[in-house]
Order: C-alpha cells, then structure tokens, then sequence
C-alpha cells in the first residue's frame, strides 16, 4: 500500500488512534485512499463525529464509530456475499431506522411553508412519498450507480433553498384568520399549488445534475472547489434552519430540552458503554454492541415520546399542549391505511425560472456531498477506490432519482447518508444484499399510510430538540472540512469568516425585505430574491470568489496533498463497480467508452473541452478532478 495516500492527514491525538493508522498502512487488502472525498451533511443525515477510526476527506478528516476494542479490518460480509435472509431482514431494518431520523426532518420543516395545516392527514401522505422514493433510489445506486452499500433520503440541501422559495411574497401563507375561513378544497388548492411549484423546481434542477453526469462535466467544475468554497456553504445550511427550530422548542422548552439533554447524554458521555452480544463465537461475545453510539437518536426520542404519551394519559399536559401526543391525532385517523404514490398525484408540476436557480444551488452541493460519502463507503467496503464511471453514474442515478421524486411529489431530492456508512463500520456487514433489503423496506413502508402517520405524529417540542441536535453537526461538518487547509493563515481565516458573515446577513436581509430588488421584471427579480436568501449559496459564492482572486499558496489552500495523492494513484478496474449483466455486452461496442457512466470510458480523444484535457494538475488550480485518469 502507498503510504502516501495519507499525506496531509493529521496527527492523531492519542496513542491508541496512532496504531490505528499504523494497521490500515499495514493492511495489504485496503486500498490506498484518494483524497478526494467530502464529507457529507445528511448525512442521515446525521454525521458522525464521535471518537474512533478517522477517514479521508476531500478537505480533512472526520470520525467514524468503532466496535470496543475492535480495530481488526476484517468484514464478516463483503459487498458481494449473501447473508442469511433473517440477517439481511434485521440489518436492513437498521439502516431505515438511521436514515428515518433525518428523513422526517425535511416533510416536517417543509410542510408549514406550504401553508399546511399542523394535523392535516396530508403531511403524512407526503413523508410516505419520500420514504417510498428513497427506497426506490437506494436500490438504484446499490445496484445500478456506485454499486456500494450506501443509502439514500431527503436532502437538507434541498431544504433551505425550497423554504427560501416559499418567502417570496407570492408564496407566503395568508393570515391565519383568512386560512380558517377556507373551506377543505380551498386549504388544499392552497398547499398543492406551491408543492407544485416545487416539483418542477426540482425536477429542472435535476435535470442539471443528470447531464453533469453523463457529459463528465462535474470533474471540471470541482476542480475549483476548495475547502474555502465548500465549508460556508455546509456550515450554512445548518446556521439557516435556526429560525425553524426555535419556533418548535419554543412550544415546550421543558420536552424539548430534555431531548437535548438525552441525545447529548447519550452521544457523547455515554458513547463507550455497550451491551453484551447475545449470539456468535465466543470471540465475539466477548465484544459489545455500542448500542447508544449506533442508536442515540432511536433512544433518546422513544423515551421522550414515550413520557409525552405518559403525561397526555394522566392529563399532565393540558389540552392544547403541543407536546401532548395527541395533537395530531387527526393525521393518524385520516391516513389511509394503504396508499401507492403516483407522479403527479398533486397536480401537473409549474416551472419558474427563479425557483430552478435555487434549487440548482441545492443540487451542486448535494452532489459534492455525495461524491465524497462514495469514497467513505468504498473505503470502509473495502473496494478500493471508485473510479471514475462510478462516481459519474452515482450522481447520474441521484439525479434521475430526484427527477423521479419530484414527479411523485415528495417535495425533496435526494442524497447519500454518511451515517448509515458508519452503521457498516460497526456492524461489520457491507454486503449489498442487506441495502437491497433496507431498501424494500423503505418502499414497502412508505405504501403504508399509518406508518408515515406515526412519524409526522411526533409532537413539535421533541422534534425540536432532535434539531437542535442535528443541525449543530451539519455545521460541524462544514466547519471540519477546513483541517485540510493552513488555518494560520489570515488569508484563509478572512475568507471563512468573512463568507459566513456575509451568508448570514445576506439572506437575513433578503428575507426581511422581499420586495427590495426591483430590476423590471418578475422573473429576474425572482432570480435574484432566492439566490439571495438562501444563505449557502451567498456563502458558498463569496467563498469561492475570494479564494479563487485573493493570492494564495498551495500549501495554503490544501492544494498540495490532493496533487500528491493524484500522482500516487491511478484508478484500477474494479468489477464490482463494474455494471451487472451487461457490462460484456458494453465491451463488445467501442462508442460507449465516449459515456463518462459506461464501466469502459476512457478519455475522449481529441476534445477540446476543459474537462477533457489532459496534461499535469496545475498547482494553482482548486480540485483535482477524481475524473482525470
């Protein structure tokens, strides 16, 4: 193995991490690592940063979970290996319950911007959309995009630019005595044609990042995305939620704080206490479960549900109380039972120009994200770094996935979860067989009505505390990304705070005063308005002008090590990665190794496009494309 593909990696801070490192340099079945991967924010979406084995990133490192006392690299299933059927049920289980945490978050912010009613039987046929098209996605990427073990859900990154669509003054919700005055039909019309301004939104956008895909044009646009670009913008899509969850702790601080309290207990002091395996050889019965490291969010939330369904039977809480569980009780009630998703089922979709532009804005940073939970999953899989026809038919499926979810109607795209990647990390089990399960059961939930009933039915207060937990490590992650690049330098230290400055106040601005932009036209103003108010996108910019205008070294700028790591590596063929069933057939044709997506594309001679040039990574440029070869 190449030891250089840990340059620029930290030192670590204790002498157990330290041997750590020194088995995976070691290890002859572990693939050198390619700098170029991100760490993502769904990361669940909910990333995780707690102490264990580190793992590259495209602009630093960040944790991982690891079994106590376990640091053997050894897989009980490899991503090609078939557990037994009852293994795959429980594991596929788990990696919904990871991915649900999160996934309810994006339908339960969004559906008040949509003027929904808080009990309106609705929202639960929305979250049951979204849980049925990330199953469907899931199962495409696992078996059809990257061919790895990874998940997929409802992306915060396409959150803060729908909410920031939802304040233009021609989408705002009207007063709410004018709303109780509306009969049913009118509330609904009311709901759906914003939801439908939505829909095309994202379906256009998508559209951007299907053709990125099959032309190879991502490689050349990362290629000026350094950490200086991409943290303000992570960081921001945590730092533009605050309003949102103030609003819902507000409602019972009491409930709410004591969420906080047992997440934080939970998560971080209680991280190493683990329970006995009740099964296995005797060697691994001696190993624990980190049982509160894996599942803090599943603890934490049942057992303050649980005391809110307590307190609302004893009358503790009085009526009205929005902790008390049964204030939604007339979603559950009005679900059906059994529902099948349709496109369109909201209506024919409308386009504006403006509402794309934001959500194209949602698109590229999902599609950063994802890439580098790519290479994680490859790396804790043991598949060897994804080459390139990987990553580019990965974020093809992600884009066509959105494209389909927004034909369905589930108000969101999608994205790869980074704490489901970190499941596997535990478990010791990447088989693919287990995601095509977890997968079946996202879809076959999301046909049941009541289940996405009983997700949306959890009191405001409770979810308000899951958020503050939540979006905290979205900004976290943001702000990880920056171990990569001289943090001495007051270059760098200007730019960081001076994009988050501005993204904050920027979109602060723009909220507070919708009608301040006037060009002459609707649409241009539109424009203008969205973009600036969502705040990621402001960061992200100011970022991205300063670092590329403001003089700097490679060192400075973290350049350094991904050249390094570049000349170090060189993509093998990998069949895993390799399409199922028709990749011979693909081989016989020589046309489609001009496809950036067919597991035979080469460099396409003779073009003259940027992406496509070859020749020697230039010091001086951003991103070293995990597209040239």
């Amino acid at each position: 193995m190449d030891n250089r593909a840990f340059d620029g990696i930290s030192k670590y801070d204790d002498e157990e991490a330290q041997q750590d490192i020194d088995k995976i340099r070691n290890a002859e079945t572990v693939s050198s690592i390619d700098s170029f991967t991100t760490p993502s924010t769904e990361r669940s979406s909910i990333p995780v940063l707690l102490p264990g084995r580190r793992r590259s990133s495209v602009f630093g490192i960040y944790n991982l979970p690891v079994l106590e006392e376990d640091e053997e690299d050894d897989l009980i299933y490899k991503v090609e290996d078939v557990p037994p059927w009852y293994m795959c049920l429980f594991l596929g289980f788990q990696h919904y319950l990871e991915m649900i945490g999160a996934s309810i978050a994006c339908p339960f912010l969004l559906t008040p911007a949509l003027c929904m009613d808080d009990d309106d039987p609705n929202r639960a046929n929305i979250i049951s959309t979204l849980i049925f098209m990330s199953g469907i996605i899931t199962i495409l990427q696992s078996h059809v995009g990257t061919r790895l073990p990874i998940v997929q859900g409802g992306s915060f990154s396409f959150l803060v630019p729908t909410l920031a669509i939802m304040n233009l003054p021609q989408w705002k919700c009207p007063p709410a005595n004018v709303m109780a005055g509306m009969s049913p039909e009118e509330k609904t019309e009311l709901w759906q044609v914003r939801m439908r301004e939505i829909q095309g939104a994202i379906i256009c956008a998508s559209m951007f990042q299907v053709v990125f895909a099959l032309t190879g044009v991502i490689g050349f646009v990362t290629k000026f995305l350094t950490p200086l670009t991409v943290a303000p913008a992570i960081t921001l899509i945590g730092l533009s939620l605050f309003k949102n969850v103030t609003v819902q702790v507000s409602k019972n601080c009491i409930v709410a704080f004591a969420m906080i309290g047992l997440l934080i207990l939970f998560s971080q002091h209680f991280k190493n206490f683990g329970i006995s395996k009740p099964c296995g050889k005797d060697k691994e019965k001696k190993k624990t479960f980190p049982i509160f490291q894996v599942f803090p969010v599943l603890l934490a939330l049942g057992i303050v549900w649980g005391a809110c369904i307590i307190l609302t039977v004893t009358d503790v809480l009085p009526k009205g109380d929005p902790a008390r569980s049964d204030s939604k009780i007339r979603i559950l009630h009005g679900a059906p039972w059994f529902r099948i998703p349709y496109p369109f089922q909201w209506g024919w979709p409308t386009v504006s120009v403006g509402a794309v532009f934001g959500v194209l804005c949602g698109v590229l940073t999902a599609t950063i994200e994802s890439i580098g939970d790519y290479y994680a999953c490859a790396m804790i899989s043991k598949m060897g770094v994804p080459p390139q026809h990987a990553i580019s038919r990965g974020i093809f499926i992600e884009g066509f996935g959105c494209v389909l979810s927004g034909i369905v109607g589930s108000g969101n795209g999608s994205t790869s979860y980074s704490n489901n990647i970190g499941t596997i990390t535990v478990t010791k089990v990447a088989s693919r067989r287990v995601i095509l399960f977890g997968g079946i059961i996202m879809i076959v939930l999301g046909l049941v009505g009541k289940a996405g009933a009983i997700f949306i039915g959890i009191p405001d207060p409770v979810l308000g505390g899951l958020f503050c937990y939540i979006f905290p490590l979205i900004m976290a992650v943001g702000i990880g990304t920056l171990s990569e690049i001289c943090l001495e330098s007051s270059r760098n230290i200007f730019i960081v705070s001076f994009s988050i400055f501005a993204g904050l106040a920027v979109s602060q601005w723009a909220e507070g005063n919708p009608e301040a932009v006037q060009t002459g036209s609707l649409a241009v103003d539109s424009i203008i308005q969205i973009l600036l108010s969502t705040g990621m996108f402001v960061a992200g910019m100011t970022g991205f002008i300063l670092d590329n205008t403001i003089s700097g070294s490679p060192e400075e700028r973290g350049l350094s090590q991904r050249i390094q790591a570049k000349q170090s590596h060189r993509d093998k063929r990998n069949p895993s990665y390799d399409l199922p069933y028709v990749t011979a057939l693909i081989e016989r044709f020589s046309i489609f190794k001009l496809l950036p997506i067919s597991p035979t594309f080469t460099k396409i001679r003779g073009c003259r496009l940027p992406f496509c040039r070859r020749g020697k990574p230039s010091p001086n440029s951003s991103l070293n494309s995990s597209y040239d070869s």
